[in-house]
């Protein structure tokens, strides 16, 4: 019964890692160059 527990514990933290992950990803800023310009009109 407690490896049920187990199982939803790493669950989670595998949850948060793959959340924290793309979220820093997607904050680190392109070192290839300038971001390309953003007009919308």
């Amino acid at each position: 019964m407690e490896w049920i527990y187990l199982e939803a514990a790493i669950a989670l933290a595998l949850l948060i890692a793959i959340v924290w992950w793309t979220a820093a990803a997607r904050h680190k800023p392109d070192r290839n160059g300038p971001p390309p310009a953003r007009d919308n009109k």
